[in-house]
C-alpha cells in the first residue's frame, strides 16, 4: 500500500525496516489479530487461507490457524445454531448444512460431530 507514495524502492524498504525495528510493523501481530478477528465466524482452514492470501508467511499462518483450531468444534456449533436453529430434516438439508460449514473452513470431522450431536447441546 505504501508503494505509490515512496520515491524509490530503497526508500520504501528502509521505511519498512525501520518500522519493523521499532516493533510497529509485525507479521506475527497481524496474523494473531487477523486470526482472532476471523475465528468468530470461520474455521481454521478458512483462517489459514485468508492469512496466506494477505501475504503472511506460510509457517506463521499455520501457527495462527493452529491456535484458533482449539475451539473449532464449539465455534462450528455456535455458527451452525445461529444459521439453522434446527436439525436437518432431510438428506438435502443435511448436505446444505454440511456445505455451509465446509465453506466456513471447518473439517469434515468437526462438521460430522456438529450434525451428529445436533440435539444434545440445547
Amino acid at each position: 500500500k505504501l508503494g505509490p507514495h515512496a520515491e524509490s524502492e530503497e526508500e520504501l524498504q528502509a521505511l519498512l525496516d525501520a518500522l519493523a525495528a521499532k516493533r510497529q510493523l509485525s507479521d506475527e501481530r497481524y496474523a494473531d489479530s487477523r486470526s482472532h478477528q476471523l475465528e468468530k465466524k470461520y474455521g481454521s482452514a478458512r483462517i489459514l487461507q485468508d492469512l496466506k492470501a494477505h501475504g503472511v508467511d506460510a509457517e506463521l499462518a499455520r501457527q495462527a490457524a493452529a491456535a484458533a483450531r482449539g475451539g473449532d468444534l464449539e465455534r462450528a456449533r455456535q455458527i451452525w445454531r445461529r444459521k439453522f436453529r434446527a436439525p436437518p430434516a432431510s438428506r438435502e438439508d443435511r448436505a446444505r448444512h454440511m456445505r455451509f460449514l465446509q465453506s466456513r473452513g471447518f473439517s469434515f470431522e468437526v462438521i460430522r460431530a456438529v450434525l451428529e450431536d445436533k440435539g444434545e447441546e440445547e
